[in-house]
């Protein structure tokens, strides 16, 4: 596995500059992905640990990750990068997101789908997770981030 620690979400595939709000790629919000250099430490834990939160919701609702050391082993031994202080859940979408065209037996890497998947694709699970995942986040920026925008855009105006 890469020494080298993972210092931003970014997964290269920003949909940001296209205008979207949220991005497509890592599920940062707009203003995340422009300010991302000049948070600091707290600010950028803010944000990882909101993508967490979210990831794992949609994570557990479509595995099971019952041997958490088996699947860091196999994620290590592939040099597939994750973050080791997150949830097994955010490794085991990581496993996914970057081997569910070769994996034949999830049961190998410490998981298994739950009963209501395990008739899926590992490509289509893939898939249906990374669009849960952008519409949680798209939910979070619409709830919590817009209205605050839109506030403090009115106050500006006064």
């Amino acid at each position: 596995m890469s020494n080298h620690r993972i210092k931003t979400p970014c997964v290269g595939l920003c949909s940001t500059v296209y205008g979207d709000l949220v991005c497509r790629g890592c599920k940062r919000f707009h203003h995340e992905v422009v300010n991302w250099n000049l948070y600091n430490d707290e600010e950028k834990r803010a944000v990882w640990l909101r993508l967490e939160i979210l990831l794992v919701q949609v994570m557990a609702a479509k595995v099971d990750v019952f041997d958490p050391a088996r699947l860091r082993q196999q994620l290590e031994q592939r040099q597939i990068r994750f973050v080791p202080e997150q949830s097994e859940y955010c490794w085991a979408y990581q496993l996914i997101a970057r081997g569910a065209r070769v994996i034949n037996q999830l049961e190998a890497y410490g998981m298994v789908l739950l009963p209501e998947f395990r008739d899926w694709s590992l490509p289509e699970l893939r898939d249906a997770i990374d669009r849960e995942f952008f519409l949680l986040s798209e939910a979070h920026y619409d709830r919590y981030i817009a209205p605050r925008f839109l506030r403090e855009g009115m106050e500006s105006r006064v």
